[in-house]
């Protein structure tokens, strides 16, 4: 593979929120330690993601020691809301699933959120990510967990084949859109030097000194056409990944990845591969 390396790191702390890019994180059985650990739910119960709110992908939050986290956003006063001690847990539903988390202990928190998006709204703190969500046991190891990420607990996507991507719609009744940037993706992990597509045929890897399975093709869906910057949809990629990226009924862009031990990983750290799929 020649000297592929890890480009940029991304933790996403409110799934939805825009990222924040650290030269070096933590590699926890569930994910990057702080990401996705929060989460914003309807008066429903349901999760709230740019799905349903473009306007998400505006909104930040900082990390904080023990968990907290520093909510800001256009037109709004920023606000530091701690992680909530355990206590009693709420139901949510995330794509059909069923998980537990603990309210933020400050009705400030969800007034604030309620506010930046027009409709009633809670924050959501994953308090226990090693027992309350497993991963998809078709991919998953007994045991596996995952936070409040779409489905596993890092998602990888390389330049490579963003670029491959780019030069495809550049040539479609959609170039307008492009070049798109790799933030559409939004990606935990960001990897040069290689082929474009090349991680289509990994099964496992190594990010410096720590093992990944690659268990799974990444399907998009319209947060994808999301301009993570200005809140305005398009039409790409969906366009292209469908007529030059579908397998079965996916539109794949990334690939998923479930950690095999703790650890920590650099920009810059050496990316190698492990193991091919077969057949």
């Amino acid at each position: 593979m020649g000297n592929a390396e890890l480009l940029s790191i991304h933790v996403h702390p409110v799934k939805a929120f825009r990222g924040l890019a650290p030269r070096e994180a933590e590699v926890e059985p569930w994910g990057l330690a702080g990401d996705r650990r929060w989460a914003l739910v309807d008066d429903g119960g349901k999760v709230v993601t740019q799905r349903q709110q473009p306007r998400l992908a505006l909104a930040a939050a900082e990390l904080l020691p023990g968990g907290g986290i520093v909510l800001s956003a256009p037109g709004m006063e920023p606000l530091t809301v701690p992680a909530p001690a355990p206590g009693t847990t709420v139901t949510l539903e995330l794509f059909g699933e069923k998980v537990e988390g603990v309210p933020a202990a400050d009705a400030a928190a969800h007034s604030w959120c309620s506010e930046y998006l027009g409709v009633p709204a809670r924050l959501v703190h994953m308090d226990d990510p090693a027992t309350r969500r497993p991963v998809d046991p078709e991919y998953a190891l007994p045991g596996e967990t995952v936070s409040f990420a779409d489905g596993y607990p890092l998602l990888l996507t390389s330049t490579a084949s963003l670029d491959a991507l780019n030069s495809l719609i550049a040539e479609g009744r959609h170039a307008a859109d492009g070049p798109l940037p790799m933030n559409r993706f939004r990606p935990n992990v960001v990897v040069g030097g290689t082929e474009a597509w090349a991680e289509d045929d990994w099964s496992r890897i190594a990010i410096g000194d720590i093992a990944f399975r690659v268990v799974k093709m990444c399907g998009r869906c319209v947060v994808t056409t999301t301009d993570q910057s200005s809140a305005v949809r398009g039409k790409e990629p969906l366009h292209t990944l469908g007529r030059h990226r579908r397998f079965g009924s996916n539109l794949v862009f990334g690939q998923n990845l479930v950690p095999e031990s703790r650890g920590t990983i650099r920009v810059g750290d050496p990316v190698r591969v492990l193991d091919r799929k077969t057949g």
